[in-house]
């Protein structure tokens, strides 16, 4: 994707309230997006663009989508090739939604929706047990560093980053990383970055 700034995520989403699968086995498969507080799924286009960056690292990986919401960055990289992935929702009814989406998916059982707090979940993961994370907080709850922080021992030695934040503060793991691409849309600063060593 060009670094210009795209229409704005409600005029590129499927429809309105809803986002889709974009590539992979699920490919076309919509995700509804309710009216919740902070809720702000990743477009349809970024993510298209991102997973084209982290093709090549999809096959096999064991992925975490930190703050859920919808799903679509989970499910977006088990649909493209990734053997299963964690997504935690602190939200019940966005938890109970995610739970029946990968019910309803075929070979949806390789995705484990975990509800709670963010934060302490990742504090609670098995060293090096994730390949790559999606950290895509609320931008008003400003939990960027105590998402790194807790997620640190949790990440493989080159495992993957994928941060959204806001456009005004963008957000960065800080050192340990290395920045691989990195785009911008009026909403959001989006960045992939590699673990470093």
């Amino acid at each position: 994707m060009k670094p210009r700034t795209p229409p704005s995520n409600a005029s590129r989403n499927s429809g309105p309230g809803r986002v889709r699968i974009v590539g992979g086995r699920w490919r076309g498969t919509r995700l509804d997006v309710p009216d919740v507080a902070g809720l702000r799924p990743t477009s349809d286009r970024v993510r298209e663009t991102l997973f084209n960056w982290l093709q090549p690292a999809l096959p096999g990986a064991r992925v975490l989508d930190l703050f859920a919401g919808t799903g679509a960055l989970g499910l977006e990289a088990v649909s493209r090739g990734a053997a299963g992935a964690v997504l935690v929702e602190r939200d019940p009814g966005l938890a109970a939604a995610l739970t029946a989406t990968a019910a309803r998916l075929p070979g949806g059982e390789v995705v484990a929706v975990r509800r709670g707090d963010a934060v302490s979940m990742a504090a609670a993961l098995p060293a090096a047990s994730i390949d790559i994370a999606f950290v895509d907080p609320p931008f008003a709850a400003d939990l960027w560093a105590q998402a790194f922080a807790a997620l640190a021992p949790a990440l493989a030695a080159e495992a993957w980053l994928y941060v959204e934040s806001s456009a005004e503060r963008p957000a960065s793991p800080g050192m340990g990383w290395q920045l691989h691409r990195e785009l911008q849309t009026r909403e959001a600063h989006c960045a992939l970055y590699r673990r470093a060593g």
